[in-house]
């Protein structure tokens, strides 16, 4: 399973991206897919910068993922204290619409089959699986 470590710094993601878009699009994966699975992971990729190691740069985020014909996952951990996704404020609420953030969360599981945090909450791991139905 390939992996990446990088420093958090939001001008490191987009080459992780790439690295990880590239084995997606070698699978095989729709277009339709590919923007649900790079949607899904930016957000958890800034959201780890952001959130979980405060911007620090002396702290890491560590990327794992697998892409094969029939299923993309991803895994992504900061070393932060992590959180609790169920504390989360629902961004659809009318008191949370004009919030700046919390919508990641959300969007990850619009977008992506499975959705799920470790007990400490600074490690989320993304599923697409082929097939399987997107929003419009």
């Amino acid at each position: 399973m390939p992996q990446r470590v990088f420093p958090s710094r939001l001008d490191e993601i987009p080459a992780v991206e790439s690295a990880i878009l590239d084995d997606v699009n070698a699978a095989g994966f729709s277009d339709k897919a590919v923007f649900a699975i790079r949607l899904s992971m930016a957000e958890a990729l800034a959201n780890a910068v952001r959130h979980g190691n405060g911007g620090d740069p002396s702290k890491h985020v560590t990327v794992e993922w697998d892409a094969t014909p029939d299923k993309f996952t991803v895994s992504v951990e900061d070393e932060g204290p992590g959180f609790d996704p169920d504390e989360v404020p629902d961004p659809t609420l009318e008191e949370n619409l004009v919030v700046p953030s919390g919508r990641g969360v959300m969007l990850m599981r619009a977008y992506m089959t499975d959705v799920s945090f470790n007990d400490s909450g600074n490690r989320v791991t993304l599923v697409k699986t082929k097939g399987c139905p997107l929003p419009e």
